[in-house]
């Protein structure tokens, strides 16, 4: 009996250990904040960055106070990198917005995301084993996922309270100079820091 759960929970890791960098990323579907249905596919040829947030969450705070998301965001809008900000958070959760909410934050916060996409159900931060704000993930022109993990190195400690942002190794930064290289990302996966998603 104990070698059959064994072998099930060998046959059952694949499944429920999230995805991996240098295959495929799976594609999904969510509606925006216009009500719009935006799938993954929709950018296929294109860089995709996927960030997933939470506007109550202070990591998140943090990052949006200090302009540090938004300049990130602008300069992959230059480069014509899709951004796609995913709200996880279910209804009556830290997090959940409605889709006019999250139209007034992004204006508010003069944020730049292509697209804010409305996950209530958590299916697809589940398919991509999200498990923090922010979290983030980077796909290649090939469809191909690239770097998943945290921001930058500051790892969740206070000194992303204290420290100056532009100073942090920024981990999605250096990975967009690098594919632009064609060189393997260098730090491809690190431990994502902030607030659990609110699934």
């Amino acid at each position: 009996m104990k070698i059959k759960l064994l072998i099930l929970l060998i046959l059952l890791l694949p499944i429920f250990g999230g995805v991996k960098n240098n295959s495929a990323a799976p594609n999904f579907e969510l509606t925006n904040q216009e009500n719009e249905a935006i799938s993954l596919g929709d950018f296929k040829g294109k860089k995709v960055i996927l960030e997933w947030t939470n506007h109550e969450c202070p990591f998140v705070k943090r990052h949006y106070d200090t302009n540090n998301m938004q300049s990130l965001q602008r300069d992959a809008a230059e480069d014509d990198i899709v951004w796609l900000s995913i709200i996880s958070s279910a209804p009556k959760k830290q997090g959940y917005v409605s889709k006019d909410e999250a139209k007034a934050l992004t204006d508010e916060r003069n944020a730049y995301p292509s697209h804010v996409l409305f996950d209530e159900k958590g299916d697809v931060g589940r398919l991509y084993d999200a498990k923090t704000t922010p979290h983030m993930y980077l796909i290649d022109e090939q469809g191909e996922l690239k770097y998943q993990g945290a921001i930058d190195d500051l790892g969740g400690t206070g000194a992303l309270f204290s420290s100056d942002l532009t100073l942090a190794k920024n981990y999605i930064k250096n990975a967009l100079v690098e594919l632009a290289k064609g060189i393997q990302v260098t730090d491809a996966k690190t431990r994502p820091y902030g607030c659990s998603i609110k699934y």
